[in-house]
């Protein structure tokens, strides 16, 4: 699936829609060059699942912010600043990624070899006559499911 979002607004929207169907354990993760609306989205999916946006902000220095004040707590990665899979390891983050929450994972292709089985693709692009480019896909049968109720979120 493919969706174009012309502003900040309308990507935060998209992640308000993501949102609505997400449940503990679901894992998303990111994947685009510097600003391509990563971290806009998340605050979108955030605020879905009712953080306040201006509360999240990227964790480029930190890597993982916790939430706990929504309806299911939001763990938001962002690997940026990490070079290879075991820097990531040292973090410990497959206890988020199984936990009771939503894991949101900001430059997911750092993790190489040890991207989660099942999860959630989105990649954005810029695009200069559109705007920007979020295409979707699916791994697991989990995530198609959710794909489909993405997509039906989206048209109402």
């Amino acid at each position: 699936m493919k969706i174009i979002s012309k502003s900040a607004n309308d990507t935060l929207n998209i992640g308000k829609a993501i949102a609505k169907s997400l449940r503990k354990a679901d894992i998303i993760c990111l994947f685009g060059e510097l600003g391509s609306g990563k971290t806009v989205l998340t605050k979108g999916i955030a605020s879905g699942l009712g953080i306040k946006k201006n509360k999240v902000i990227s964790p480029s220095f930190v890597l993982i912010r916790q939430y706990d004040s929504a309806r299911i707590p939001f763990y938001h990665f962002d690997l940026y600043r990490l070079d290879t899979p075991e820097d990531i390891l040292a973090l410990g983050y497959e206890e988020y990624l199984y936990d009771d929450g939503v894991t949101v994972i900001e430059w997911a292709d750092r993790l190489k070899y040890i991207l989660p089985k099942e999860y959630l693709k989105i990649s954005l692009r810029v695009d200069s006559t559109l705007g920007r480019s979020l295409e979707f896909s699916a791994f697991g049968k989990r995530y198609k499911e959710l794909l489909g109720e993405i997509y039906e979120n989206l048209r109402h």
